[in-house]
């Protein structure tokens, strides 16, 4: 398993990445896109997609790889926060 949380775009390459390893891209990068028309940009993770994917079993996108989920756990934990704060007991969720 290989989770790249590096902060630069598409800094880890495919031949970086052993045959058949599942790959999470944690980071989110904002880079120019030219092909989009002039100022546009496209989101893309510290790893190189297309390279990667060729080699990994399993990969997840970016945008809509892990962002989904870090979002539902920030509300979970924000909510139970807000119970415990409360003197209640932690929500099961």
């Amino acid at each position: 398993i290989l989770v790249a949380a590096v902060g630069r775009p598409e800094m880890v390459k495919g031949d970086w990445v052993k045959p058949g390893a599942t790959v999470i891209d944690v980071g989110i990068n904002r880079i120019p896109a030219p092909e989009k028309g002039e100022g546009k940009s496209r989101l893309v993770g510290d790893v190189a997609y297309a390279e990667a994917a060729k080699v990994a079993g399993a990969i997840t996108p970016v945008p809509g790889g892990v962002g989904p989920m870090t979002i539902a756990m920030l509300m979970a934990n924000t909510v139970a926060s807000a119970y415990l704060a409360a003197g209640l007991k932690r929500p099961s969720f």
